[in-house]
């Protein structure tokens, strides 16, 4: 799920997907942060395509886990996987419900999309029941060619008149790891980990790369820029990124993320 801004964007699934086992290692050192909640009520914000939501739902043994994304091409893929208690609507992580109650709150690679974390934070936090816990995951690798060369291509021109004060979502958003081991703090979560974590991915490339963030970083630019300056500006990623890496083959990309957990103080849900 994504903010208002991302419920336009077309995501590609099979984009995405191309890197599926890479992008699936953060989400499972999330999963294993996570306690069982039997019986409980758990949400998945930015589900995707669902596989990943379906481990979510077998890990907690909940009674009710929604998925939810803003994007329909991919929740499209999600919608075969429900039963079970699994179920994945359309839907916005800007708009939470936070008089909604759950025992999990899980995002893993989605609130990156969204702006104001402390608020949005804050916004998660008070749809958990007591007892209940949040999980999180965002990339937190803005420094590294991938993300700094789109970044300054955006700013330049013909491209920044048409990407205004947001030209490449993620980056500008995510703050550093004290700041949300703070922010847990101050919203009272009685038991928090903060974590940095570099993964990295062995591609075939450093051409790769640029596939790479078809499936994400450029999104933005994809859906905010006409089809030809879009590619105009694919074109200058593309031989500014290979000037800064090299042709490497293989090539070893770094991505740095953050994973949160914490619990709210009190009794565990009384459907468990």
């Amino acid at each position: 799920m994504r903010d208002e801004t991302m419920v336009t964007h077309r995501w590609d699934p099979d984009q995405y997907l191309k890197f599926a086992a890479e992008r699936a290692k953060p989400f499972f050192d999330l999963l294993a942060m996570v306690e069982p909640v039997p019986g409980g009520d758990v949400i998945d914000l930015g589900c995707g395509t669902g596989e990943l939501t379906t481990k979510l739902h077998a890990h907690t043994r909940a009674g009710a886990t929604i998925g939810i994304d803003a994007a329909e091409s991919m929740l499209a893929r999600a919608l075969p996987l429900a039963g079970n208690g699994l179920r994945f609507e359309l839907g916005d992580i800007s708009r939470f419900d936070s008089r909604a109650c759950f025992d999990v709150v899980f995002a893993n690679a989605s609130l990156q999309w969204v702006p104001d974390h402390p608020r949005l934070l804050r916004q998660l936090a008070a749809g958990l029941r007591p007892g209940g816990q949040l999980a999180v995951q965002v990339p937190a690798n803005a420094d590294h060619p991938s993300h700094a060369v789109a970044f300054e291509l955006a700013q330049q021109a013909p491209f920044l008149e048409h990407m205004g004060d947001d030209p490449v979502a993620g980056a500008h958003v995510v703050c550093a790891p004290q700041r949300y081991a703070e922010l847990l703090d101050g919203m009272g979560f009685s038991d928090q980990l903060v974590r940095l974590q570099v993964y990295g991915h062995r591609l075939a490339s450093s051409a790769a790369v640029v596939e790479w963030t078809k499936g994400t970083t450029l999104l933005r630019a994809k859906n905010l820029l006409p089809p030809d300056l879009f590619d105009l500006f694919v074109d200058r990623y593309e031989r500014r990124l290979s000037e800064v890496l090299g042709e490497q083959a293989p090539y070893f990309y770094t991505f740095k993320r953050i994973l949160f957990w914490a619990r709210i103080p009190g009794s565990l849900s009384s459907a468990q």
